[in-house]
């Protein structure tokens, strides 16, 4: 069986969940392929350029509109010869609306990657043209089942997952005497999803001994430094961190620190408690609290409380045993359900299951007739100003 995943080759989350599926699904017979769309001449991104041997490239002329791209992505999909595709929602919008137009052969499985509004709206304007749909945690499926009216039967939660071979148990680095605590952040700076103008308020409170990493780029990066200039070794930025090198940085640092107002379920934070780096996250009901029990192996603080994650950290840096608790049971829930062959092993089932029996979904649409639904379209939502976005994911989360 070979299977499309729409992606580009990048440095972020989706693209390493592609890697590491593509890797578990071998075993099982299954041939996981990334396929992209990009403006013509732009190529991979720098440092990427091996990632051409596992996938397909669809280079889009600037002159063309979206029903000339679409007819592209059908064309390199059909020569393919794939027998299904893997859409993840609102990552690539045409990339996302194309399932509802392609034969109706290929198995097409959808995968909710986060829990906003639009990406909600996005998932349930394509549901009728897809087989399954895989939400990477309990939160989206609840949300999708019981709000939206997705089919129990087809909508199932597989969590992201890791290489463990990657995060050697012997790995870490231990502390310098007399150093505090060594923080990272690692994702994409961006403020709205990652909180990330919340990351000086925390250090400020905390003794002057711990330092702060940075590891990552993102449109607010500049505004983050203008905020929290660099100061080694008290705050460092680091860049955006190819994906070979992430375990070991992850492995010289003590606590990850996420203060994000959404997600899916962040490839950082299964990667960071693989590498035995602590957690201290926010709070997301269905999300962070599904991987990380609070007080076992790691440590919860409600969406934008800067002063109860900054004493969580002051408690840790006094509490050497509590750490090295909280970072060996971290590790063991990564080893219990969030691996590379348990998450292979769910879509391997969903992949064959529909093979031998797919479930009757709409029929395929012309693409004469090529059209956004509205679930794909700009919103209200998308015209709010940031503070006021903001504001209300972080009273949803409170509620």
């Amino acid at each position: 069986m070979k299977i499309a995943y729409f992606v580009l080759p990048h440095l972020g989350g989706t693209y390493t969940v592609f890697r590491n599926l593509r890797a578990g699904l071998a075993p099982h017979g299954i041939e996981l392929c990334w396929l992209g769309l990009a403006p013509a001449g732009q190529g991979l991104a720098s440092g990427l350029e091996q990632e051409a041997a596992f996938g397909t490239l669809v280079e889009v002329p600037s002159q063309v509109d979206d029903r000339a791209a679409a007819r592209l992505l059908e064309r390199a999909i059909l020569a393919g010869g794939f027998d299904g595709v893997v859409v993840n929602v609102l990552s690539d919008r045409i990339q996302t609306n194309i399932v509802r137009y392609l034969p109706a052969d290929l198995i097409r499985l959808m995968v909710v990657h986060n829990i906003t509004p639009g990406t909600y709206a996005a998932a349930e304007a394509i549901r009728p043209h897809v087989h399954a749909t895989v939400c990477v945690s309990q939160r989206c499926r609840d949300d999708l089942v019981k709000r939206h009216h997705f089919p129990a039967g087809r909508t199932s939660v597989i969590a992201n997952a890791v290489a463990l071979d990657a995060f050697p148990e012997t790995g870490r680095s231990p502390r310098p005497s007399g150093q505090g605590l060594r923080l990272l952040f690692l994702g994409r700076i961006e403020d709205a999803s990652k909180g990330v103008f919340w990351l000086p308020d925390i250090l400020a409170r905390l003794p002057a001994s711990s330092t702060l990493t940075i590891a990552g780029d993102g449109h607010d990066l500049k505004r983050l430094k203008a905020a929290m200039p660099e100061r080694a070794p008290r705050v460092v930025y680091a860049g955006a961190v190819a994906a070979q090198a992430v375990p070991a940085l992850l492995a010289r640092h003590d606590i990850f620190l996420m203060p994000s107002r959404y997600e899916g379920l962040p490839m950082a934070l299964v990667e960071a408690m693989a590498a035995g780096c602590v957690p201290v996250v926010s709070r997301l009901r269905g999300v962070t609290d599904m991987i990380v029990e609070h007080g076992r192996d790691g440590l919860l603080f409600p969406v934008g409380d800067t002063a109860s994650a900054a004493e969580i950290v002051r408690t840790l840096d006094t509490d050497h045993a509590q750490l090295c608790s909280l970072s060996v049971a971290a590790r063991r829930k990564v080893e219990g359900a969030f691996t590379v062959e348990h998450m292979a092993a769910g879509y391997a089932t969903i992949f064959r299951g529909i093979a031998a029996d797919p479930p009757l979904i709409a029929a395929p649409l012309s693409i004469n007739g090529w059209s956004m639904p509205r679930g794909l379209r700009a919103g209200l939502r998308t015209f709010l100003p940031r503070p006021l976005k903001n504001w209300l994911r972080g009273v949803r989360e409170r509620l």
